[in-house]
């Protein structure tokens, strides 16, 4: 007779939107490999809220230290405000709970450094939320393009209209609150301005950056650390960068590999439609990985293969499956906690994304 699987206790810190609109409804689809034991937030009223909709019925705390030290946790999901994923990711490691922790792992390499050695010093391990990189399409197309003779041109694409409406639409009706105390809210700020401090002046060596560059910074370790990562899983760290305009709404960078370029273009704009893609050209095929919004559940990743079939044109979609890169991300979570299965996205890993950001900016800088 086969042992029941294990269910794993589940502490998140951080109940807003991500929260609400997909961790928690997805933990509980998740039932059978999760339940969620411990809330926190700096709002009393979102952990109200969301405790509310938890069949458990998880213990809540403004404090995420208590929740980390909690024995009734295997588990900690950082998904705080950005400023604070390094300290709470920190917090959980140091009490040898395993971690996964939402993009960005940190707004600087001196917060990743500290993330790296919590690790190395804990029985837990850390998991950074690139969840499209876990989408099965994804994983489909990297070994795809493997089989091309030679990569020509590639282009990572972002362009998406107001978050507001997809989440809208999401059928998990999230709430947002204000009763915030006002040192948390000081808290924070102060927090921001260090850390992005730190990665400009000090990191990137950028003397007065701009408000606009230190926008910036935030803005490619939201939205586009999602893309910036999914190239640097299928081409690697590139050589250099050869052109980029860093304009606000919309910005484009193009990198350099050995033999081809890479264009990274993104922006936001007030058009209700989400348009994220990773496209490979070689002379024979171009394989395209199109993701849709990932908060409304079951709209599939697809693989779109454009090719030369003995001279005529071809065009095949694959969907592979309706699993969303979430729930994916969430299984692969499990397999590291139960099964000590190793997973791609490490604080190693991300760290890749802060030098990669740094080349970014360094260039606008130098023109």
């Amino acid at each position: 007779m086969s042992s029941p699987p294990r269910i794993l206790n589940v502490g998140l810190i951080g109940c807003g939107e991500i929260a609400q609109v997909v961790h928690i409804p997805t933990l509980g689809f998740l039932r059978a490999c999760y339940q969620i034991t411990y809330l926190c937030d700096v709002s009393d009223n979102a952990l109200k809220h969301c405790a509310a909709g938890i069949a458990s019925r998880p213990r809540t705390t403004r404090d995420p230290a208590e929740l980390c030290a909690s024995p009734d946790v295997d588990v900690v999901i950082v998904c705080s405000s950005d400023e604070y994923h390094a300290a709470h990711a920190v917090l959980a490691l140091q009490n040898d709970k395993y971690v996964l922790i939402e993009k960005p792992l940190a707004l600087n390499k001196r917060d990743a450094h500290t993330v790296i050695n919590a690790q190395r010093k804990s029985k837990g391990k850390a998991m950074v939320g690139y969840m499209r990189r876990y989408a099965a399409a994804f994983e489909d197309a990297t070994r795809e393009i493997g089989g091309l003779d030679k990569i020509l041109y590639a282009r990572v694409r972002d362009i998406i209209g107001p978050n507001s409406v997809f989440v809208d639409q999401s059928g998990t009706f999230p709430s947002k609150f204000t009763d915030f105390r006002s040192e948390d809210s000081v808290d924070k700020a102060e927090r921001a301005k260090e850390q992005v401090k730190t990665a400009l002046e000090t990191e990137c060596n950028l003397q007065e950056p701009s408000p606009t560059i230190q926008r910036m910074w935030r803005v490619l370790g939201g939205l586009g650390s999602h893309d910036l990562s999914l190239m640097r899983e299928v081409f690697g760290m590139p050589d250099e960068i050869v052109g980029a305009s860093l304009g606000y709404p919309f910005w484009n960078v193009l990198f350099k590999y050995p033999n081809f370029t890479v264009s990274y273009e993104s922006g936001l704009d007030k058009v209700p439609r989400f348009d994220a893609h990773l496209e490979i050209y070689s002379a024979e095929k171009t394989i395209r990985i199109q993701y849709d919004t990932p908060y409304v559940k079951g709209l599939p990743v697809t693989m779109h293969i454009v090719e030369n079939a003995s001279g005529a044109y071809r065009e095949t979609i694959v969907r592979k499956t309706y699993e969303d890169p979430y729930t994916l991300e969430l299984k692969r979570l499990y397999e590291l906690v139960v099964e000590d299965k190793p997973v791609k996205t490490t604080p190693e890993d991300a760290l890749q994304d802060l030098e990669v950001f740094g080349m970014i900016v360094k260039y606008n800088d130098s023109k």
